[in-house]
């Protein structure tokens, strides 16, 4: 498939599949055949327009070849605070701050782990979503602009240390039954960045990967909580040079609680 084509098809496919931002989903753990995300967050309504979203998670992953297992190695550690706004019944923006620090291994046999060992993530970005219904169907889009600033363990700048990133998203939840508390969410997401090298300067503005979900939601109003497990693939590169990696991921958000 050419690049073109690829890349025709990614954008069909964020039009008119869907968007996983109803969960805590996976971030990007790199090149591995296998991952495991799991998160727990705490949901809360502010006020009849206003919601805060925290949440902390792990991430795992196996070797790029051979060994599959998907909880082999520690890949990440995520903690991120939200804050939502419903301008309306449509439209919706949010802001947010997130800190990562993500483990850095060879791509090379054994896949041992590099120098330096881990790299501090701070990042910052803001979404802007449009949402309809189409019968019991709720269809929502977002646009997201990150700022994404990288560091060594000891605070010390790497290649590629600073990076713009461009998200586009589309969401579909299909309510399971008439109380809707089991519902299905899918997916399909398409990633653009350019890059600054502390050396080489700003790259170009490039698609990167598209990732795809798939999740069962349940939400029993019996209690305060909400339990997602999911699938991701996650596509990196085009053309000739894709790289794909499978991630179970499962998810607990605690809804109101304070």
């Amino acid at each position: 498939m050419s690049a073109l084509k690829f890349f025709i098809t990614t954008i069909v496919l964020v039009l008119f599949i869907s968007n996983c931002n109803a969960q805590l989903s996976p971030p990007g753990l790199g090149t591995t055949q296998s991952a495991f995300w799991g998160a727990v967050g705490v949901r809360q309504k502010l006020d009849a327009k206003n919601t805060s979203v925290t949440y902390v998670g792990i991430g795992r992953i196996s070797d790029p070849e051979g060994d599959a297992n998907p909880f082999k190695k520690q890949s990440i550690i995520v903690l991120n605070q939200e804050f939502y706004h419903k301008l309306n019944t449509h439209w919706q923006y949010s802001y947010a701050l997130s800190y990562r620090s993500q483990n850095q291994y060879s791509s090379k046999e054994p896949y041992e782990a590099e120098s330096p060992t881990t790299h501090q993530e701070f990042r910052g970005y803001g979404r802007l979503s449009y949402t309809a219904k189409i019968g019991s169907v709720k269809w929502k889009s977002t646009f997201r602009e990150e700022i994404r600033k990288f560091y060594t363990p000891d605070f010390e700048t790497v290649e590629d240390d600073f990076q713009l990133r461009s998200r586009f998203k589309t969401q579909a939840t299909i309510p399971l039954d008439v109380y809707s508390e089991s519902s299905l969410v899918g997916s399909a997401e398409a990633l653009f960045s350019i890059s600054n090298d502390d050396t080489e300067g700003w790259s170009d503005f490039e698609y990167k990967e598209s990732r795809f979900c798939l999740y069962y939601s349940y939400s029993p109003d019996s209690i305060p909580v909400t339990f997602d497990i999911g699938y991701m693939n996650d596509l990196i590169g085009h053309g000739h040079h894709i790289k794909d990696a499978n991630y179970l991921a499962f998810d607990i958000v605690l809804e109101n609680v304070f």
